[in-house]
């Protein structure tokens, strides 16, 4: 037969033998195993895996179902249509498994979102579809006629590739009277050997020609055959006898070509050439006839080709004695391949993520593997470890199976990427490794607010500015990477003073710049404060706050402002000196202010034009008028003196104040002198009209004013006269609330003075001033009334204890 089965016998040996087994161990989910007849046609059903797995036809679709083998031949694909396993390719269990038992198929189902798998186990059963066979088509034999009845000669084994029921089972010979066959037991070490039963004679019959069949075991029985061919030779009685009946020897895979395993030998009787023995190999296992040689004189076996130990683990070798006469015998060589760590694990990425989120919880898979190592015990035992990366860590899921997981927290604005390194080693010595490198993008989350380089800011900025102009930049900068950096810059609301503070300065979204949104006044606001909010692109969006202070720098924008004297529209404010006045006597003091800071307000005060320079000199610092001499008679007693105040900014502004001075001991000098003033334009249209509206009154107000000015002169020239004899310093009495702040020329704005009229139709008003130091005099020649008193505040001429008294006499003409 040609070892194939017709389509009638595979019909009925297709059974299909289903058990699922469910599992569960770690990320392996379930564990299904089939049982299938080798030599299916494509396309035959193997299983429906998504009944015995339990999931839905559209969770194969949804999570990318696919059979994963390795680096093996798919020889089963999965229809995700109808969630079944069906045959891709035929399978042929001889070529697959060889002798070994049972043969499966281990293959691995993946799935996606999320990720899962499935192991699967497919056991390929054999059929019958090999039959027996010999590796020579015939043998022959030289046997002497001599031979004793009894003898046995070897014969050749058949080889049926087949496993279990189907393999050989057991031989016949072909009917013959010369030769039995001994009884052969399958699984036995024996040798299939023929017994002769009668003697030979040559002379009667010198060849036989027999047929040893093989049968195996299969329905139906398959068979094979060989031809024996025996020429009866003259006499040769004794048979070469090996020494041993076994030899037994230990080889290491890595053993190199040439390597001597063992001696056969082997010992004849006869003498001669019948008692010269060679050997030679006459059976091997299939595979195995290249990989040893036996010296046909010596018996030395040898290796003559590569072991591989994952592949054939025991070779069982026959070496024929054979004399020249015919006879021989087989010694038994039986070779166990030994084991070395000669295969690095080799490891094969199943399921794999390239970029997660840094905000994955610990635990998360991200790497599903498997790690292969065909060596044996120690030399097949794997584990995997990871370089230094705190993390993550990889886990031993079930054999051969490993997952890479994240094992903390993740930050990408730490490390946006890892280059993970995962090294398999196994267990032998020495041990071998194998390495892949696993690149990992971290995406980014909006985890991280925008933070400002300080705290609080401070900034200038000088009054007068043009609405517009930038002031400064605040800036901030947000660790997070692209849309979630993206920083914009926003003016919290707030108000400066009750005013929307966005009428005030406004912030750039994109740059942070702030720009003044109005021109400021020092004067009016010296400081404020307001809020930027820096506001990043995430969603939601994260923030931070910083407090901004604004000041204002003064500008030289303001001219001093003259307090005192008071400059009125038409009237003449006069400083009354008397003649017996000293060196250094005080006459009065110009008090200006500036409304600016700093230097900008520091004044300075200079006499610009006097009637007599060499009379008077004005104070830089505190602007007080004194005399720098002694006045005499011949002085004038009109003084005009025009005092400029100039402040300290760059470039200074500057005030002037005229000051009239009556150098005179009595009033109605100084009346006499200061009648030339002239008079408004009003006054002199209407002159006439007012001395005669005088001339009726005139007499009893000239009367009583005489009275009253004889009784006040009278009493200050009394007072003057006790200050003049006494030996205390004079202490000059500055306007209340007035204070010079060590020259800097400011004074605060209230001040009181003390007025009283007369009527007359030259000199109108008569001003007594309680806020001076000094006498004053103001004439104004267009005013009219009645005169009166009034005092404000006490004096401190009034108070009893005073050791001085200073007269104040105002005149307003």
């Amino acid at each position: 037969m040609d070892g194939r089965m017709s389509d009638r016998t595979m019909k009925r040996q297709v059974g299909l033998l289903l058990f699922v087994t469910v599992v569960s161990l770690g990320s392996v989910l379930g564990q299904v195993s089939y049982s299938i007849p080798e030599e299916m046609p494509k396309g035959s059903l193997v299983g429906n895996i998504a009944q015995d797995l339990g999931l839905d036809v559209k969770r194969l679709k949804s999570g990318k179902a696919r059979i994963y083998t390795g680096e093996g031949t798919e020889y089963i694909e999965l229809n995700k249509e109808r969630g079944v396993l069906v045959m891709k390719e035929r399978i042929d269990r001889e070529a697959l498994c060889g002798q070994t038992t049972p043969c499966a198929l281990d293959f691995q189902i993946i799935l996606e979102n999320p990720m899962q798998f499935y192991s699967i186990t497919v056991e390929i059963t054999d059929i019958n579809d090999n039959a027996p066979d010999f590796k020579k088509r015939e043998m022959k034999f030289e046997i002497s006629e001599t031979v004793q009845m009894g003898s046995k000669f070897v014969l050749e084994k058949a080889v049926d590739v087949d496993v279990g029921i189907n393999g050989l089972r057991g031989y016949s010979l072909s009917s013959s009277d010369t030769f039995n066959l001994i009884p052969y037991r399958i699984g036995s070490s024996r040798n299939v050997e023929m017994v002769l039963k009668k003697q030979l004679d040559r002379e009667k019959e010198d060849r036989l020609s027999l047929v040893l069949t093989a049968l195996d075991g299969g329905d139906p029985q398959l068979s094979g055959t060989i031809q024996i061919f025996i020429t009866v030779l003259d006499a040769n009685d004794n048979a070469p006898v090996c020494t041993q009946t076994e030899y037994k020897t230990n080889v290491k895979e890595n053993s190199l070509k040439g390597a001597v395993l063992t001696t056969v030998s082997a010992s004849d009787a006869d003498e001669g050439p019948h008692g010269h023995v060679q050997y030679a190999i006459s059976n091997v296992p299939e595979g195995a006839l290249d990989l040893f040689h036996v010296d046909q004189e010596s018996g030395v076996v040898t290796l003559m080709g590569t072991l591989d130990y994952e592949k054939f683990r025991h070779f069982e070798i026959d070496v024929q004695a054979s004399d020249e006469g015919g006879n021989s015998d087989v010694c038994k060589v039986m070779i166990e391949v030994l084991d070395t760590n000669d295969n690095p694990p080799a490891i094969n990425i199943m399921s794999t993520s390239s970029s997660i989120s840094e905000d994955v919880k610990p635990g998360t898979v991200l790497t599903m593997m498997n790690v292969q190592d065909p060596d044996s015990d120690e030399n097949g035992k794997v584990h995997c470890v990871l370089d230094d990366n705190a993390h993550f860590k990889i886990m031993s899921t079930s054999n051969n199976f490993f997952t890479l997981v994240t094992d903390g927290e993740l930050d990408r604005e730490i490390a946006s990427q890892y280059n993970i390194t995962v090294t398999c080693s196994d267990e032998g010595v020495p041990s071998l490794s194998s390495s892949v490198t696993l690149t990992l993008q971290i995406s980014d989350v909006n985890d991280n607010a925008p933070v400002f380089k300080r705290s609080s800011y401070e900034a200038y900025i000088v009054e007068n500015n043009t609405p517009g102009l930038s002031i400064f930049t605040v800036r901030a900068r947000d660790a997070d990477w692209n849309q979630n950096a993206r920083v914009s810059y926003i003016l919290e609301d707030s108000s400066v003073n009750g005013v929307p503070v966005s009428s005030y300065v406004s912030v750039s979204a994109d740059s942070g710049v702030i720009h003044a949104v109005r021109s400021f006044d020092y004067e009016q606001i010296k400081d404020f404060h307001f809020s930027v909010k820096a506001q990043d692109g995430g969603s939601p969006p994260l923030s931070s706050i910083v407090s901004v202070k604004i000041m204002i720098q003064d500008q030289n924008d303001n001219p001093p402002q003259v307090l005192y004297p008071v400059q009125t529209g038409g009237s003449v404010v006069a400083e009354m000196v008397p003649r017996s006045a000293d060196v250094g006597y005080l006459v009065t003091k110009v008090v200006a202010v500036d409304v600016d800071s700093g230097q900008n307000a520091w004044l300075s005060y200079k006499l610009q034009k006097a009637t007599d320079r060499a009379l008077f000199e004005v104070g830089l610092q505190n602007g007080e008028i004194r005399t720098i001499r002694q006045v005499t008679d011949k002085d004038a007693v009109k003084q005009r003196l025009t005092v400029i105040v100039e402040d300290n900014g760059q470039p200074s502004r500057s005030a002037t104040v005229i000051v009239n001075v009556a150098v005179a001991d009595s009033f109605p000098e100084v009346l006499s002198e200061f009648t030339d003033f002239p008079h408004d334009k009003e006054y002199n249209d209407n002159l006439t009209f007012y001395l005669v509206l005088a001339l009726a009154v005139v007499s009893f107000l000239f009367i009583t004013c005489l009275v009253v000015i004889i009784s006040v002169k009278i009493y200050r020239w009394r007072q003057s006269r006790v200050l003049y004899h006494s030996s205390l310093p004079v202490i000059p009495y500055y306007p209340p609330r007035y204070s010079d702040t060590l020259g800097t020329g400011t004074l605060p704005h209230v001040y009181n003075y003390e007025v009283c009229r007369t009527t007359d139709s030259r000199r109108s008003d008569c001003k007594f001033g309680g806020a001076g130091s000094q006498n004053v005099l103001i004439m104004d020649p267009s005013s009219t009334g009645t005169m009166q008193r009034m005092q404000s505040e006490k004096s401190i001429l009034d108070e009893p204890d005073s050791p001085l008294e200073v007269s104040c006499t105002e005149i307003i003409m």
